[in-house]
């Protein structure tokens, strides 16, 4: 077997063969912990800017669902309002066919049966919801009357109700028509401007 000579011991690097010493790495520098302080009172006022915005946009959430919820039933509760509306004028024209046939003496048996034609339109009326404004006698309310004319009354007090001209009617809490009336004016007040006192 060939042995290395000295010529080839000479001619082998140095350090051949041998592992380079590691070098030592530089240690990081310490951490501020004044720096970390502010960085994680940075962060936690983040986090909790983001926990308050999430918990406002939850309510906010939750007061779109329950108002559309509002919403859904009311329409539900109110659809057949617009059909109410129409049907008003021909118990209108019912109840002035009435009073006229009243009025000229028509036949007994004509009068009964439009009364009773009357009545049960009422009640179909009232099954659903739809009831009469009441206004003789009471107080003017412009929220349920609409006051077409003022007439001097002494003896009530000042913007009593003294005639229905057109009867209102209220849907459920909701006022479908209001009464057209005329109320009383005392003798110390001036007539409302626009208002008829013509009796």
């Amino acid at each position: 077997m060939h042995s290395m000579t000295d010529t080839d011991k000479r001619e082998e690097p140095a350090g051949a063969g041998e592992t380079a010493p590691d070098t030592a790495e530089t240690p990081a520098a310490e951490p501020d912990p004044e720096e970390l302080k502010r960085l994680l009172a940075e962060k936690t006022k983040e986090a909790q800017e983001c926990h308050d915005r999430l918990l406002r946009y939850a309510a906010e959430l939750e007061n779109l669902k329950k108002r559309a919820e509002r919403e859904r039933a009311e329409v539900v509760q109110y659809a057949n309002e617009a059909v109410f509306k129409e049907l008003l004028p021909v118990l209108d024209n019912l109840e002035r066919a009435l009073e006229n046939g009243r009025q000229f003496e028509a036949p007994p048996g004509l009068l009964e049966g439009l009364e009773l034609v009357r009545q049960e339109f009422l009640k179909v009326l009232q099954k659903f919801g739809v009831t009469p404004v009441e206004c003789l006698g009471q107080p003017f309310d412009p929220a349920y009357h609409h006051a077409v004319m003022e007439e001097e009354a002494p003896e009530l007090a000042d913007q009593t109700v003294t005639k229905e001209l057109q009867r209102g009617y209220l849907f459920r809490t909701r006022l479908l028509r209001p009464a057209m009336v005329v109320v009383a004016r005392s003798g110390n007040r001036p007539a409302s401007p626009g208002v008829d006192i013509s009796a």
